[in-house]
């Protein structure tokens, strides 16, 4: 096998959860483009609607499944959905994610539950619900989408950065557990520009800070999120299990051109 086979998925499926845009909708799109059928699930169908055309326009199957992550009903429809109707799920994108910035003082309890339901939780139920098919069939392999500012410090970040931390050990924890059969990997992801990110480039001078601040002065796109989730995915990362990989153009402390005043 050459070394760029070893980046193909042919034959294989991939359930991609926030895959209606952004991050998620990127790395739907680049495992069609290596030959896997891909299941795209969010809560907004006519997002994922589009997606999934763009993956069957390259000759893949696909599935649109309208899912909210934060509900384990809905996520046992997903799994069971995608097995039904595509007979496997050997690559699992954990991709949906997120939580407000704002001031730890302003932060109540009910957004720090729910950022780490939104985050960890529903990883874990959909790994949970996944990974004894994938057994079944010899192994797969999952990948979280995790986020620099969990392992970075920064103030407003006190719900989302503890979640994408908690999310990072759990990907440590999972890949040690179902090794040989199971890897598990993590994409520490850096500032990309998305949906999300939009409001905030959108202010004066804010993607130019922000860009400064990054030691390769430029924004991340869902592109090159997108070949590091492949190379985890696929038998060119088949050595690779328990890492989170930093993808964040350098960054090693804060680059985000908000802040909050001391107290």
């Amino acid at each position: 096998m050459s070394i760029l086979e070893r980046f193909r998925l042919d034959g294989k499926v991939a359930l991609v959860t926030g895959a209606g845009r952004g991050i998620g909708a990127g790395i739907a799109t680049a495992f069609a483009e290596a030959g896997a059928d891909v299941v795209c699930a969010a809560r907004t169908p006519a997002e994922i609607d589009a997606v999934a055309e763009r993956v069957r326009a390259l000759g893949r199957r696909a599935l649109a499944v309208p899912c909210d992550v934060m509900e384990r009903a809905q996520l046992e429809s997903l799994a069971a959905c995608a097995i039904a109707e595509l007979g496997r799920v050997d690559v699992l994108v954990n991709n949906a994610g997120g939580s407000p910035w704002q001031p730890f003082l302003r932060t109540s309890e009910r957004v720090f539950e729910e950022a780490f339901r939104f985050n960890v939780t529903s990883a874990f139920l959909l790994a949970r619900l996944v990974v004894p098919h994938m057994l079944e069939r010899g192994g797969g392999a999952i990948v979280n989408v995790s986020s620099a500012m969990g392992r970075i410090t920064d103030r407003g970040f006190s719900a989302y950065g503890t979640a994408k931390a908690g999310l990072s050990h759990l990907t440590r924890l999972l890949a040690n557990e179902l090794a040989p059969r199971v890897r598990v990997n993590a994409i520490s992801v850096g500032a990309v520009e998305t949906s999300a990110l939009a409001p905030f480039l959108a202010a004066e001078g804010m993607r130019e800070r922000l860009e400064a601040r990054t030691p390769l002065r430029r924004i991340g796109s869902p592109e090159d999120i997108a070949a590091a989730a492949l190379w985890l995915a696929s038998d060119a990362g088949s050595w690779v299990t328990g890492k989170i990989i930093e993808v964040d153009g350098g960054t090693e402390t804060t680059n985000f051109p908000l802040s909050l005043p001391d107290l």
